[in-house]
């Protein structure tokens, strides 16, 4: 999907052009990309121009190379237009919960009924479905074979017209009988040009279930069509929620994803595949790095976030050997979120002149990653007060506390007890020689 985005970032970081052109150029590329991969004019011209405000307005850090800088605002403003950082919250907020799936005929609803009692019924809930696409010749007999297939009971009435009173009683039924999770398949036999009565029987349905959620079912191929689709949809009855469906199977698929910004609903699964278990949740910033080509492109986004918060320790570092603070476990923990490996050499780097005045034998110094991961496991585990007064965890009581909540031994607190003990015991000796040094440089400038 939006295999031209791959290449425009290829070409970006590649090309001998100057930066200013480089941008221009990457700019028109991703437009073109967008459109081919049928995302809609107006998103890609408000995207565009969202790309080119934030050029304007910010500045590149000194630390950042300005590629990598213009590289990590296109891919933040893609992920915040796909529905933003945050992982979609895929379970329920309450039970019992009634999800009710809306869209046109094709859009793959019956299919995606029973992916998602799947989905749900792995997670532990006990799940129900109720057929009320009366007009769909097998529609019901396809769910309820679905159903079998995943142990899961449908309602349906073969021989009833009535889609409204079919909702209303397959979803009062299962709730009297302790369902937590309700999902209500409804029709979409009217296509796409003649949406005023698919519109119409929806808002009566959900007049009569009052579902906790609205899901729009898109079809990935749908193209142009989804943008004025959702908007129909919407004005109807607010969209709680979107799964786009044949995601695998379109090189296509970008008006689909942006039905999202019409609706302000966000995308919550994905189908990407026929089998029952080809549903996952959707998180924006995995498909944005996937459909720029390159895994790196969440790299270079935490790179250049992470440099913010090395800055951070370093600063408080600086405090530490300036006698302003004291090094405590809330540092520590901090210098190993950021830097993740590398360890104790990692976190003396950060002291200024601890490369020139001091020497230590760098396998006294390194910590394997399993080590962090118990370190931060263990600080985890410490109060607020603990984390800031590290003179309180040498109470074995307290240790052994704390190891129950890490999850790791006595032992293994020690060791974070020394580690810290020993970055102190280095900064002590690097505020000695550094004294020294002062003093020696005055005693030669008197002479």
């Amino acid at each position: 999907m939006l295999e031209g985005l791959r290449d425009a970032v290829r070409k970006f970081l590649t090309g001998s052009s100057p930066y200013e052109k480089a941008v221009n150029d990457f700019l028109k590329d991703l437009q073109v990309a967008l459109i081919k991969a049928d995302v809609n004019v107006r998103v890609v011209y408000q995207l565009t121009e969202r790309i080119k405000k934030r050029l304007q307005e910010e500045k590149p850090p000194a630390y950042a190379n300005r590629t990598e800088w213009f590289l990590k605002i296109v891919y933040e403003e893609l992920v915040s237009l796909f529905g933003g950082e945050r992982k979609p919250n895929v379970l329920p907020p309450k039970l019992p919960y009634v999800i009710m799936l809306v869209g046109v005929q094709g859009s793959g609803k019956t299919t995606t009924a029973g992916k998602l009692a799947y989905f749900y019924k792995r997670k532990g809930y006990k799940v129900a479905l109720v057929g009320a696409d009366v007009y769909r010749p097998a529609a019901l007999e396809q769910l309820a074979q679905l159903g079998e297939k995943i142990g899961v009971p449908v309602y349906g009435e073969k021989d009833s017209k009535d889609a409204v009173g079919i909702a209303k009683r397959g979803v009062e039924k299962f709730i009297k009988d302790g369902y937590q999770i309700v999902i209500v398949d409804t029709a979409g036999r009217h296509g796409y040009g003649q949406e005023k009565a698919l519109m119409d029987e929806m808002k009566a349905i959900k007049e009569a279930i009052n579902p906790d959620e609205t899901i729009l079912v898109i079809d990935a191929s749908i193209g142009q069509k989804a943008y004025d689709l959702a908007s129909k949809f919407h004005e109807a009855s607010p969209i709680g929620s979107i799964i786009v469906t044949k995601l695998d199977g379109t090189a296509k698929g970008g008006g689909a994803l942006t039905a999202v910004v019409v609706t302000g609903a966000p995308i919550k699964f994905i189908g990407t595949g026929e089998k029952i278990d080809e549903l996952e949740p959707f998180e924006p910033p995995r498909f944005v790095s996937r459909i720029l080509g390159m895994g790196d492109i969440q790299g270079i986004v935490e790179r250049l976030r992470s440099v913010d918060e090395y800055q951070e320790v370093e600063k408080e570092m600086e405090d530490v050997l300036e006698g302003k603070s004291k090094l405590t476990y809330r540092i520590l923990y901090k210098q190993f979120k950021s830097l993740k490996k590398g360890g104790l050499s990692k976190l003396l780097e950060m002291i200024p002149g601890f490369g020139t005045l001091f020497s230590v034998k760098e396998e006294h110094l390194k910590l394997g990653e399993e080590q962090i991961k118990r370190f931060l496991a263990i600080m985890d585990s410490m109060t607020y007060k603990e984390l800031d007064e590290p003179s309180l965890i040498h109470n074995r009581s307290r240790m052994r506390r704390i190891a129950e909540g890490a999850g790791v031994t006595v032992d293994d607190v020690k060791a974070l007890v020394r580690q810290l003990e020993t970055t102190n015991n280095m900064i002590k000796m690097l505020k000695k020689r550094k004294n020294l040094a002062r003093l020696f440089g005055r005693y030669i400038s008197s002479q």
